[in-house]
């Protein structure tokens, strides 16, 4: 079935949009010295889309992720999953946010140690709804209105971007139409008005990145947990138990160790651990690898 012209020129403004934000975040991973991956080919992973998978083995296609210690032929640990989308409606924007969160929440999860950026960038008309939705999970949002991407097609390239549910096909035809006459460097150059019109945003979604690629650690806290777990039916046995319960010394075993790691820009890392080697196993992957031989005769002294 060959698509319809407003959804095929909904394709082109969601393609304006990655080629929008695509070169900034290269240009960030060049600076920090992390791997861009992005759709096409890599050596690394089969095919040309980017594909992660969760603890339960479900894989998840991804716009864009910022990898420490990869390169075209390695995977490394992602320090940030963003993704992309464009809705014309406000009545697709919820069902696009639970998609989202669907693909994204299942990684962060699975990578909880690297505590990663998660970022969505969008445009088109959102409700406040399904964008608080997406923050209140900790994502990062980056939002181009509807205005300031029929203002950068208008600009830039001549083209009446706005259309509605009641635009006739062959009005929207035209507008495919034109965009596919268009040279390389022109569509490019409405993805560059875009971050123009935009700069505000794009700053403070790249200082949100910014924070997270260089925290640094404030404070571990340890915490060794000792004893055997008690059992009670009741409220009343449970009560008894905690009043009668002797808190001085520690003649029973370390259950197991609470390990927190707080970072400068308010992130938290926790791991439990049944014992010394688990815990020591779990700080000594935040060692940076200059410091790792002195920190770990530390440890164990």
């Amino acid at each position: 079935m060959a698509q319809s012209p407003s959804h095929k020129f909904g394709q082109i403004i969601g393609d304006v949009l990655e080629a929008a934000i695509s070169p900034l975040l290269s240009q960030f991973a060049q600076e920090h010295n992390l791997y861009f991956d992005k759709k096409g080919k890599r050596p690394a992973r089969k095919g040309a889309k980017v594909c992660w998978k969760d603890l339960y083995g479900n894989e998840h296609d991804l716009d864009f992720v910022l990898e420490k210690n990869g390169s075209n032929y390695k995977i490394g640990t992602p320090v940030a999953f963003i993704e992309s989308a464009w809705r014309r409606y406000t009545k697709h924007s919820r069902n696009k946010a639970q998609e989202i969160q669907g693909a994204i929440m299942p990684l962060a999860t699975t990578h909880n140690r690297a505590a990663p950026f998660i970022g969505i960038v969008v445009s088109g008309e959102w409700t406040h709804g399904a964008l608080n939705q997406l923050q209140s999970l900790g994502f990062v949002v980056l939002y181009f209105p509807l205005a300031s991407v029929t203002a950068a097609f208008k600009k830039t390239v001549g083209i009446d971007a706005s259309f509605g549910e009641d635009t006739p096909d062959a009005v929207i035809g035209e507008k495919v139409r034109l965009w596919d006459s268009l040279s390389k460097d022109q569509r490019l150059s409405v993805s560059r008005e875009l971050i123009s019109i935009n700069a505000d945003a794009v700053k403070d979604f790249l200082n949100s990145l910014n924070r997270t690629v260089t925290r640094e650690i404030e404070l571990i806290r340890i915490l060794p947990l000792h004893g055997t777990p008690f059992q009670w039916g009741s409220i009343e046995e449970a009560i008894t138990c905690i009043k009668e319960y002797n808190e001085d010394g520690n003649e029973h075993p370390v259950d197991r160790y609470e390990v927190e790691i707080r970072y400068s820009n308010a992130d938290n890392i926790k791991g439990q651990f049944a014992d010394k080697e688990g815990a020591i196993e779990f700080l000594q992957s935040y060692q940076r690898p200059d410091l790792k031989p002195a920190c770990e005769q530390v440890i164990h002294t």
